[in-house]
C-alpha cells in the first residue's frame, strides 16, 4: 500500500520503520517542526535517511499543509503519535482516510496523559486504540483495540515501552492491512463511557502523604519515569521513582508519623503514610541525579526521622 507517515519520536519513528521493512510504499512524512535548539526529531532523522519526502507545518491546517497530503495521492495516512491537530479537510484526503494510535481504551483516557492516568487511578488493564481522526479529542471511530494487564508492580515505563509501544507498532500495521482489505468494522464510542484527562504534569504528580498508601505507590508508579511524583525535603524538591508499598491491616499499627522516615538501610528507606508505608529505593533530589536510597540518604543527611512533605 502507499501511506504517508503523519508522526513524531521514537514511536513514529518504528511506525515508519515498520511499514519500510515489510515493502509499503511510504509517499511522504509529516513531522512537526523542533523547538528552538532541540535534537532533530528521530522520524525526521530516519525518513532523511531513508531519502523519503519530510513536511514540517507549523500547523496541518496550513493550505500548504493540505495541498501536501493531496499531491501525495496515498491509499492510508498513517497517525503515530500526533500532538498537532488534524482537521478533518486533512485527514480525508488519503484514498481509505486515515487511522490514529491513541495509548488507551477509548472512550476512556481521552487526552494527553492517557497512560498514566490508569496506573494511578490503580486500573487493572489498559491498552491502545486504533481509530479514525475527529474534529474532537480522540472521539473517532474505533478500528482496532488491544488490552494488556496493569500489574500491582508496573510503572509508566513497563506499560508503556514493553507493551503499548510495540503493541502499537504492530496495531498500526494490523488496521492498516483491515483499512486496505476492506475488511474493518469501525465501532463508534459510547459517549456515556467517556473520560477526558489532561496532562500529568508537575502539579497533578505532588505526593499527599496523608494519603493512603495505595494512592501515593499508584501517583509515583504512574509518573515513573515522567514527570516524577514528588514531596519535599527541608525546602527542597525530591522526586521518587522505584518504589513499593507496604500495606498495614491493623489500625495503629503503622510506624512513624505521616511523612517520616523510618527504617534507613543501604537497600532503602521507609515513609510513612495513611493505612501503611512507601518503601523507597530510588529518587532524586531537585540539586542532584537520580540515586539509590543509600547514596541519597548520604548526599542529603537523610535519616531516621526525617520528614517529607
Amino acid at each position: 500500500m502507499r501511506v504517508a507517515i503523519i508522526g513524531q519520536q521514537d514511536f513514529g519513528k518504528s511506525v515508519l520503520e515498520a511499514f519500510l521493512a515489510r515493502g509499503d510504499e511510504v509517499a511522504g512524512v509529516f513531522c512537526a517542526p523542533e523547538k528552538e535548539g532541540a535534537k532533530p526529531d528521530p522520524l525526521k532523522v530516519l525518513a532523511q535517511e531513508k531519502a523519503l519526502t519530510v513536511y514540517q507545518f507549523k500547523s496541518l491546517r496550513e493550505p500548504e499543509a493540505i495541498e501536501a497530503m493531496r499531491a501525495l495521492q496515498v491509499d492510508i495516512g498513517i497517525m503515530a503519535f500526533v500532538l498537532q491537530f488534524a482537521p478533518q479537510e486533512f485527514v480525508n484526503i488519503p484514498r481509505l482516510g486515515t487511522i490514529q494510535y491513541h495509548p488507551s481504551l477509548l472512550p476512556r483516557y481521552r487526552g494527553p496523559s492517557s497512560i498514566n492516568w490508569p496506573i494511578i487511578r490503580g486500573d487493572k488493564k489498559t491498552g491502545l486504540t486504533i481509530f479514525r481522526p475527529s474534529d474532537g479529542l480522540d472521539e473517532g471511530a474505533v478500528v482496532l483495540q488491544k488490552e494488556t494487564v496493569i500489574s500491582d508492580d508496573d510503572t509508566l515505563g513497563t506499560v508503556y515501552f514493553d507493551r503499548l509501544f510495540p503493541m502499537g507498532v504492530a496495531a498500526m500495521l494490523e488496521a492498516a492491512d483491515l483499512v486496505y482489505a476492506g475488511k474493518h468494522h469501525e465501532l463508534i464510542q459510547d459517549e456515556n463511557l467517556a473520560s477526558y484527562e489532561g496532562w500529568c504534569r508537575a502539579a497533578e504528580a505532588r505526593i499527599n502523604w496523608a494519603n493512603h498508601a495505595d494512592y501515593v505507590y499508584n501517583l509515583i508508579r504512574g509518573c515513573n519515569p515522567a514527570p516524577g511524583a514528588w514531596g519535599m525535603l527541608a525546602g527542597k524538591k525530591v522526586q521518587f521513582f522505584d518504589a513499593r508499598k507496604h500495606l498495614v491491616r491493623t489500625f495503629g499499627a503503622v510506624k512513624g508519623k505521616i511523612g517520616e522516615v523510618t527504617d534507613l538501610s543501604e537497600k532503602s528507606f521507609f515513609i510513612t503514610v495513611q493505612g501503611g508505608r512507601i518503601e523507597v529505593f530510588k529518587l532524586k533530589h531537585e540539586d542532584g541525579k537520580k540515586q539509590s536510597a543509600a547514596e541519597f540518604a548520604a548526599a542529603y543527611d537523610l535519616k531516621n526521622g526525617s520528614v517529607f512533605s
